[in-house]
């Protein structure tokens, strides 16, 4: 399994972003996929995942803000970010789990590489 994350860059606060995470593997649509980032200086966390039905979560501090999604035909994962502030900047990484749970409690399967989001007040 392979996970490639893209979209990062430089917004300004308020700005949008939106993050893909193509995944390759037969089986990566029976898995939950989900977002983690590391702000520098902090440990990573949690930021949101869909399960393989698509069940969601997310952390308290991006609901009404972030939406993830994914397009099971193209596994491909999305994290919509809007009304981002500075306090979102960070590397943001996809990830695999074997559940939504597991996801949440950050016991990951497979590591995507980060896509580094600076939003600038």
């Amino acid at each position: 399994v392979q996970l490639q994350a893209s979209g990062g860059g430089p917004v300004q606060a308020g700005g949008s972003l939106r993050l893909s995470c193509a995944a390759s593997g037969r089986s990566v649509n029976s898995y939950a996929l989900g977002w983690f980032r590391q702000a520098p200086g902090k440990e990573r966390e949690f930021v949101a995942a869909s399960s393989w039905k698509g069940e969601l979560v997310y952390q308290d501090s991006v609901k009404g803000r972030f939406t993830i999604s994914r397009d099971y035909a193209n596994k491909t994962l999305y994290l919509q970010m809007n009304s981002l502030k500075p306090d979102d900047t960070a590397v943001y990484y996809c990830a695999m789990g074997n559940g939504l749970g597991m996801i949440v409690a950050g016991r990951v399967r497979h590591w995507g590489q980060g896509t580094l989001v600076t939003v600038s007040s």
